[in-house]
């Protein structure tokens, strides 16, 4: 298992070095920014969150992003976060939000992945996500993610890898963007960790069938 994982390993060093190298200009897809995003999502209102700091963005390397918190009626509340890169060719990546959080102070509890059914324009679909419980003190959060690109939504980094690779020699694309919901668990309940995640796939639900135009296909 060792030595495959780092064959494939070594083979998408070497792809992505292909991918770096293409001297092709790389189309900029047609798209809505951020800042267009309804406030308004079916129940929930957002708000937005203050701007991040600029180093901060400049580790992240995106080039449109957004930070809201959406509210229900009854004070439910989810964290929204996308991150949008137009290219990936000039070594600004999706940084994977688990690389994030050990600094943060955030220690993941469990890890799990979920299919989510949703809308989409073709039809019924579905969104792969990774699942994850973290705990930074008293305080425990469920985290929902996936890598969305070209209409196509992964849970796996890996294959989220080798659809960047493939999409840039085909397309000559390389744009993508990582979705992240976040549900705080309410603490000293016993159906806490699935209060918050009903609350995080609804929202899911909620949201996807809105990102096609900020998320080109």
């Amino acid at each position: 298992m060792l030595g495959r994982s780092v064959v494939l390993f070594v083979m998408f060093l070497a792809a992505a070095g292909l991918v770096a190298r293409q001297n092709r200009p790389e189309p900029a897809p047609l798209r809505s920014t951020f800042d267009r995003f309804p406030s308004q999502v079916q129940r929930w209102t957002g708000q937005a969150l203050p701007p991040m700091d600029a180093k901060v963005l400049a580790v992240l390397g995106v080039d449109d992003y957004l930070n809201r918190v959406y509210v229900l009626p009854d004070r439910a509340a989810v964290g929204l976060y996308v991150g949008y890169y137009k290219s990936q060719r000039q070594g600004d990546s999706i940084h994977s939000p688990l690389n994030c959080l050990p600094g943060a102070g955030w220690e993941p509890l469990s890890k799990s992945f979920v299919s989510i059914p949703v809308a989409a324009r073709e039809g019924p679909a579905a969104v792969d996500a990774n699942r994850y419980v973290i705990q930074k003190g008293l305080d425990r959060t469920l985290v929902l993610y996936w890598y969305q690109s070209h209409g196509r939504s992964v849970a796996s980094e890996y294959w989220s890898k080798f659809f960047l690779i493939r999409d840039a020699v085909r397309l000559n694309r390389t744009d993508a963007a990582l979705v992240r919901i976040i549900a705080p668990i309410q603490p000293n309940a016993e159906d806490g960790e699935m209060r918050a995640e009903r609350q995080a796939t609804d929202f899911v639900k909620a949201l996807f069938p809105l990102l096609p135009a900020y998320l080109p296909s």
